[in-house]
């Protein structure tokens, strides 16, 4: 199962702050809007989505279909059935996409000490 790229999402308190922060590490703004108080930064390979207020905890994030760069994969494990192969070993979902459509959807799965893992296709 190929999940394609990875992210961390970061829940913070100050996107300004958090913004300049990661600047400081090398990282640069790659997608987003201060504005609406979220930004995606890169720095080569590695993905830090920054989101002020929209929720609690931090979240990894992957988006099948996407390489590192948001670019369209020719071939990749669709959400839904990555989806059906948690749920056929008994992997307890906090969402679900809907598994009669095709294209954008996604889901939710806590790991065992309660980390959200959001599986997010885009394509």
């Amino acid at each position: 199962m190929t999940l394609g790229a990875f992210s961390i999402s970061l829940n913070v308190k100050d996107i300004h702050k958090s913004k300049a922060f990661y600047e400081t590490l090398g990282f640069s703004v790659f997608a987003g809007d201060i504005e609406r108080n979220y930004l995606i930064m890169k720095n080569g390979n590695a993905l830090i989505g920054l989101f002020q207020g929209m929720f609690e905890n931090n979240i990894m994030t992957f988006n099948p279909g996407w390489d590192e760069n948001a670019n369209a994969l020719e071939s990749f494990d669709d959400v839904r059935d990555i989806q059906q192969t948690l749920k056929t070993n008994n992997i307890k979902l906090e969402t679900e996409a809907d598994e009669t459509t095709s294209g954008p959807a996604s889901f939710v799965v806590l790991d065992p000490d309660g980390n959200a893992i959001l599986i997010d296709q885009h394509v």
